[in-house]
C-alpha cells in the first residue's frame, strides 16, 4: 500500500469510530499492534496487542467517561508507511468535569493494517481529568 491508501485506511478507521463502530477501528489494526501513549499519566505506556489496548486503555478510559469520547480529525498527512493525524477529542467525565483534549497520532501501516501508533496529547489535562 502507498501513502494514499494508508491515509485512507486511517481516515476510514476514525469515520467508522465516529459512527459508533469500534469493531472497524480495531479491525484496522494488526493483532500485535503496538500503541504508545506518551508521558507519565495513568494511561501512558506502551501496549502490545489489541487485547492489551482494550483492557488497559480503552475500557479503563471509557469507564471514567460519560457517553464515550468523540474524536474529530482535523488533518491527515501521509508519507510512505506513516500517517500523521491531528485531532480534537470531546467528552465529559463521570465526575462531572470535561475532557476536551488535542491529539497528534502517528501511525505506521504495513500489510494493510496499523502496526504501530504513537499518541501525543496534553498529559497535564489527562492527569487533571483522571488523576494519577
Amino acid at each position: 500500500m502507498g501513502a494514499a491508501e494508508n491515509k485512507a485506511l486511517i481516515q476510514n478507521m476514525f469515520a467508522e469510530l465516529s459512527k459508533g463502530n469500534p469493531a472497524a477501528f480495531l479491525d484496522s489494526m494488526a493483532d500485535n499492534v503496538k500503541f504508545t501513549i506518551i508521558g507519565t499519566t495513568k494511561f501512558s505506556g506502551t501496549f502490545v496487542g489489541k487485547q492489551d489496548i482494550v483492557g488497559k486503555v480503552l475500557q479503563p478510559l471509557g469507564a471514567q467517561l460519560e457517553g464515550g469520547l468523540t474524536i474529530t480529525p482535523d488533518n491527515f498527512i501521509a508519507e510512505g508507511d506513516f500517517v500523521a493525524m491531528q485531532a480534537r477529542g470531546k467528552s465529559n467525565t463521570k465526575s462531572g468535569g470535561t475532557y476536551n483534549n488535542t491529539y497528534c497520532q502517528i501511525f505506521r501501516v504495513a500489510n494493510g493494517r496499523v502496526q504501530e501508533m504513537t499518541e501525543y496529547l496534553d498529559t497535564e489535562l489527562v492527569t487533571k481529568a483522571f488523576g494519577k
